[in-house]
């Protein structure tokens, strides 16, 4: 599905069973307010170009109820995804560059600091890696803060193990985290990872290194999807067994179904 300007991110949405899509369109650390977020329907015909406006560069999404959750450099941003009404802006207090973002049970949310900026040199790490949490009442600590989460990149819950997977693009590890505890290693792959998404006991993991998408379950990976530059936040369509890549570079979004 072409259309789109710099996709960073897609997100299915199970109750109005439509694809969120956030659009960086522009510099990834600019505040320049060009961002915004489009709606796909599942047929592939972009319902809603320009849903959400006024961003500067949303990257990760998740749900709470109603509320579309979306990382914007150093501050998190809540929409109503049924009216687009926006429903409030945290601040996170020592963001350098908020990437992913994924809900607990309780209503909290976890969202990732890969800790970089862009230069005249390209990405430089300028910071500590960080895993932030936003309570549900919207108080912000830290999770979690240390480099050896590889410039962590993808976040997500797995209900069935209660347990975050983490993704870094800076290391070709998979990791197992549950707050309070340090991160272990679940699996290794070609790393430059970006999304991340657990559709029953398999792991999803896109991959910049070799333009690929992982399917890894009981450690081991295989290479399913090949060819797609610049695969970045992934995200599943667990009605329809569907693999959805945001295609960075290629202003695009591919949709791939794996069963």
């Amino acid at each position: 599905i072409a259309g789109f300007q710099t996709p960073e991110s897609v997100l299915w949405d199970s109750t109005l069973d439509v694809y969120f899509v956030s659009n960086i369109n522009g510099n990834p650390t600019a505040k320049d307010g060009n961002g915004f977020i489009s709606v796909v329907d599942p047929a592939g015909t972009i319902r809603d170009s320009v849903f959400i406006k006024g961003l500067n560069a949303p990257k990760g999404m998740a749900f709470v109820g109603d509320t579309l959750w979306v990382t914007d450099i150093d501050v998190i941003r809540g929409f109503n995804a049924r009216t687009e009404a926006p429903v409030a802006t945290v601040p996170i207090p020592g963001a350098v560059f908020l990437n992913d973002i994924t809900a607990a049970p309780d209503g909290s949310l976890y969202i990732t600091d890969t800790a970089i900026r862009f230069g005249a040199q390209g990405p430089q790490h300028t910071g500590t890696d960080k895993i932030f949490r936003v309570a549900p009442d919207r108080k912000v600590s830290v999770a979690l803060a240390s480099d050896s989460l590889g410039r962590p990149n993808g976040i997500t819950f797995d209900r069935a193990t209660q347990r975050y997977i983490v993704v870094p693009f800076g290391a070709g590890k998979i990791f197992s985290w549950t707050p309070g505890s340090d991160p272990t290693t679940l699996a290794t792959g070609p790393g430059q990872f970006d999304g991340v998404e657990v559709a029953g006991n398999a792991i999803w993991v896109s991959s910049w290194a070799d333009s690929s998408v992982y399917r890894y379950a009981g450690g081991q990976g295989t290479n399913v999807i090949k060819g797609v530059q610049s695969p970045a936040d992934i995200g599943y369509d667990a009605k329809r067994h569907r693999v959805l890549i945001p295609v960075f570079l290629g202003n695009a979004v591919e949709i791939w179904q794996v069963q």
